[in-house]
């Protein structure tokens, strides 16, 4: 072998050993296999819906500030956010909608009460967020119970089962260690967290996506059900995909965000970086993200003409306020509605969590056509919100999991 050949195979050599190191200190081998093999599929000769679905872990007590400073961060939410969405609408007539996880240990009623109020006026509803570490079940079902007693009773602010008359909730796991899923144990501690959340009246899990984390599921950029194995931690890493004209399977219904390799962002100028729907002051939501987030093509199976855009923060640490209710924030509403919204190949929908469930259950019911109609289709909104607003209610036989 030449000495040419030696220089080039030893720096093939090296090139794969660093690749190999970045893929494992980034645990893209958890889930780089699943999104490889994932195909857009075809949308026929309609448009395509795009729900955007803009979630929040937001934790007003991030950092351990001080009574005032938690207060000065919600406030700057309930004065600036009606302003920044009243310049948008989706192709229903409705300003952009913030859905505000509320984490159980962070509970001040001033600020669920401020928070309701602006949900009320129609920018968004409250779900439940959760951070604990080495708990137990039974600890789990105290903190839920309690947190969901509070939210209904006091606030009016979560969604009411029809089927039981008691109140559900969407949940996004603090830390993304939801079932217990991080390697060492920490942040968590309930290997069959799923069961008892479905148990409490959990509706679906808004967690993911996680990476680099290595809470982040094998299952990538799907809508799927995770059946729990209460002995195991991580029974969500893989499940059974929610499909039109399917029936419910397993415990939960789990709703991923994109997750992406942006080829148009990379390390060294040659290795791609992760894109996981994460909107921050340092990875602010311009065009080419934005993109690349309807392209991961998140819908329910058969159903690939209503795709699911959910992408998540943490809207009051403060080096990122003025990012999410400032013109970064603001251009990506006018990309949306300017690419997104023309009405022959796209059409937008700003949805909150509550709402992408319905239409995502109203998918696996069997229904086409404007997903804007199935906003309210298995669960009503929560009695803090106007009903006036309300789309069609659902009219046939919903199978849930």
């Amino acid at each position: 072998m030449t000495p040419f050949l030696l220089l080039v195979l030893a720096i093939a050599v090296v090139a794969a050993v660093a690749v190999r190191t970045v893929i494992r200190r980034k645990n893209m081998h958890l889930w780089l296999g699943d999104y490889l093999k994932r195909r857009r599929p075809p949308t026929g000769s309609g448009p395509v819906h795009v729900m955007f679905c803009f979630v929040d872990h937001y934790e007003p007590g991030w950092g351990r500030p001080t009574r005032e400073i938690e207060t000065q961060r919600v406030r700057a939410w309930c004065e600036r956010y009606p302003a920044l969405a009243d310049r948008h609408r989706d192709a229903d007539g409705r300003p952009p909608q913030h859905t505000f996880f509320y984490p159980e240990e962070e509970y001040r009623p001033e600020h669920l009460d401020a928070l309701s109020q602006l949900c009320a006026d129609g920018y968004g509803e409250i779900e439940v967020h959760l951070h604990h570490d080495h708990d137990t079940e039974q600890g789990l079902r105290e903190k839920i119970e309690r947190f969901v007693d509070v939210l209904h009773r006091r606030h009016g602010a979560l969604p009411v089962d029809p089927r039981t008359g008691r109140p559900v909730f969407g949940f996004i796991h603090g830390n993304w260690c939801l079932d217990n899923s991080r390697s060492d144990g920490r942040w968590c501690g309930v290997d069959n967290e799923i069961v008892v959340l479905r148990d409490l009246g959990c509706y679906a899990d808004f967690t993911l996506p996680s990476a680099p984390s290595d809470t982040q599921t094998a299952k990538v950029n799907a809508i799927y059900y995770a059946t729990d194995d209460p002995d195991r931690p991580k029974s969500h890493d893989r499940g059974v995909d929610v499909r039109a004209g399917g029936t419910p399977s397993g415990d939960l219904m789990i709703v991923q965000g994109p997750l992406a390799l942006n080829w148009r962002r990379r390390k060294w100028g040659l290795l791609p970086r992760i894109e996981n729907a994460d909107v921050r002051a340092g990875d602010p939501p311009v065009p080419e993200r934005i993109d690349l987030w309807i392209r991961q093509h998140v819908h329910v199976v058969g159903r690939p003409d209503w795709i699911f855009v959910k992408v998540h923060t943490h809207g009051t640490q403060d080096r990122d306020i003025d990012t999410l209710l400032g013109d970064p924030v603001d251009r990506m509403f006018t990309h949306l509605e300017s690419r997104y919204n023309d009405g022959q190949r796209h059409v937008l929908h700003y949805v909150t969590a509550r709402e992408l469930f319905n239409i995502a259950k109203a998918a696996e019911a069997g229904h086409d056509g404007n997903p804007g109609d199935f906003r309210d289709f298995v669960l009503p909104p929560p009695p803090h919100r106007s009903q006036a607003g309300s789309r069609v209610a659902a009219t046939t036989e919903v199978r849930w999991a």
